[in-house]
């Protein structure tokens, strides 16, 4: 049964779940995506505790939700939107202040085929994305770290494909201003 599961595609496992499967399907969808939904989570919270917290409550939530599910769009694509709902939620309720350049606190260690220029890259990234006002963040991670389509990112935060392109072209403009040595680019600003 379980090498049979494998070879199904998400929706199929999904509307086995939802048809009553004895949990099986669901586990495997969970399997499938729970390492990239991490990520989403955790590139949206910045906190590896409420990242794990926010994706625990996302599945439970798409366990309990799946019937709702209409099949308009990918079933990852569907998985994010939850994902990315739940940090959101999990954000506004602990009221997580946004982290700035220097708190290494949430930090991953490197492993030992890391390069420490590119550590220190990735560390300097990881702050200046972080200053995005919410929207370009989440519109940057989806498309950019993520390889989700305009048309996905934008089912998954719920607004127009254009919104989305328009985070993201601000946000890569801001990001780059703040990447540029010596350049006091001034605070990214939302918009749309």
């Amino acid at each position: 049964m379980a090498a049979e599961l494998t070879e199904l595609d998400d929706a199929v496992l999904l509307a086995r779940h939802v048809d009553g499967d004895d949990g099986a399907a669901f586990g495997e969808l969970f399997r499938r995506h729970r390492d990239r939904m991490y990520a989403v989570a955790l590139r949206t919270t910045g906190h590896r505790e409420l990242a794990a917290d926010a994706l625990q409550e996302a599945f439970i939530s798409a366990f309990r939700r799946a019937e709702g599910y209409r099949g308009d769009a990918a079933v990852t694509t569907w998985l994010h939107r939850i994902v990315v709902n739940s940090c959101l939620d999990r954000l506004r309720r602990e009221k997580v202040p946004v982290r700035r350049a220097g708190d290494l606190g949430e930090v991953d260690l490197p492993d030992r085929h890391d390069h420490h220029g590119a550590t220190e890259t990735a560390l300097v990234v990881r702050a200046a994305l972080e200053r995005l006002p919410e929207g370009q963040r989440l519109a940057l991670v989806l498309v950019d770290m993520h390889g989700l389509s305009v048309a996905e990112a934008a089912s998954v935060l719920g607004v127009a494909e254009g919104t989305v392109k328009s985070r993201c072209f601000r946000g890569r403009e801001a990001l780059a201003g703040m990447l540029r040595p010596g350049d006091g680019a001034p605070e990214p600003q939302e918009a749309s």
